[in-house]
């Protein structure tokens, strides 16, 4: 008979097993619209939430922290269940929201405007039972990390969208909270404001160790917070994985664009061992020879080039539209749908419906399993 630990305790084995953080199965129904997925975020653990708008990103961060309710499914975190709802729709367990060890912070910082930075702090600390005293020192002492030091007399009026958001944040990591949800924090800051807020982000929640999901529609953010990424889109998730891995190889369109990646789905030719999606054609000679295949490859290694096709990896294509970029111009185009970044006088003269030769090294193009 095994004694108390069991065999691996007696053995001296170690559990490396990550310790519970934040557990979500979960349907809630809207109508048309329907919300149904898992969720896991090992304690200490930030994840970032992709998805295009009406995904269901704010619906599920809003059942975690009991803000929105769900048809079924539960929610546990550290182990403990926050709320449970049976497949009749009852619930049998209910946490409010001010019980749950959860803190939701998004674009708005919702701070008091009648009180000052240090005073909006050291309010989230009050309510959860910190002296007058030890809330006065706490909040200054998390206007310090933050950047904010010499600052706390200031009133939310006073301070820059940049700055509001550094107090929202340490209010909330003041807390301690045992989860921390954040909704597109940065999207209402400018480019340079975002990336310092952004940077602070990663270096407290380090620190901290604090459990965070963090839905976003920018790539830098999940590249820079997190260690795993969800794809969620129509409700379900498409994709999950490490970040790198899910941005090198995106399994959906929404997936590529926020990688930054054509994601071309073709077939492969055995008699010819190519290939093929509409008129691109492509060397094909590895061991992966999957009927259906698809081709990621960067806008930025397409070129646009005179002439008619006339090698692999060279075809025509129709313009569908024009996009600004930061760099030049992004050109659409269809059958198949690539994008193709150039600089601004090489697109000069182009319009929708042209129709032009393009080419990319068969080199710069990798073919993967769909």
């Amino acid at each position: 008979m095994s004694g108390a630990g069991g065999p691996d305790a007696a053995a001296g084995v170690a559990d490396t097993s990550p310790a519970p953080g934040l557990e979500a199965r979960v349907r809630a129904d809207r109508g048309e619209f329907s919300l149904d997925m898992t969720l896991s975020v090992p304690a200490g653990e930030t994840v970032a939430l992709m998805g295009p708008s009406g995904a269901g990103k704010s619906t599920l961060l809003g059942v975690l922290a009991g803000l929105t309710g769900f048809d079924e499914g539960e929610v546990r975190l550290r182990g403990r269940v926050l709320d449970r709802r049976t497949s009749d729709g009852s619930a049998t367990r209910r946490t409010p929201p001010a019980h749950r060890g959860v803190v939701l912070l998004g674009q708005d910082p919702r701070l008091f405007p009648h009180l000052s930075a240090h005073d909006n702090v050291a309010f989230g600390l009050r309510v959860h039972g910190a002296t007058k005293t030890a809330a006065a020192a706490g909040a200054a002492d998390w206007l310090r990390r933050v950047g904010l030091a010499g600052l706390g007399a200031r009133r939310p009026a006073q301070l820059s969208g940049g700055q509001q958001q550094r107090v929202a944040l340490a209010r909330a990591l003041a807390t301690t909270p045992a989860a921390l949800l954040l909704d597109e924090p940065l999207t209402s800051l400018d480019t340079e404001t975002a990336g310092d807020v952004r940077a602070l982000l990663h270096q407290q929640l380090a620190a901290t160790r604090t459990t965070a999901v963090v839905a976003t529609h920018d790539a830098v953010d999940a590249v820079a917070l997190a260690s795993r990424l969800v794809v969620l889109e129509g409700g379900r998730v498409t994709q999950t994985g490490p970040v790198r891995e899910v941005l090198a190889s995106p399994a959906t369109r929404f997936a590529a664009a926020v990688a930054g990646l054509n994601r071309v789905v073709g077939t492969f030719e055995p008699a010819d061992s190519t290939w093929r999606a509409g008129d691109l054609v492509l060397p094909h000679g590895g061991a992966r020879q999957h009927p259906s295949l698809v081709a990621v490859f960067r806008p930025s290694a397409v070129r646009v080039i005179d002439g008619s096709p006339r090698a692999a990896g060279e075809w025509t294509a129709r313009i569908v539209r024009l996009e600004q970029t930061p760099a030049g111009v992004r050109i659409r185009t269809a059958d198949p749908d690539v994008a193709v970044d150039v600089a601004a006088d090489r697109a000069a003269g182009l319009t929708p419906g042209d129709t032009i030769t393009l080419r990319v090294d068969p080199a710069d193009v990798r073919l993967v399993g769909p």
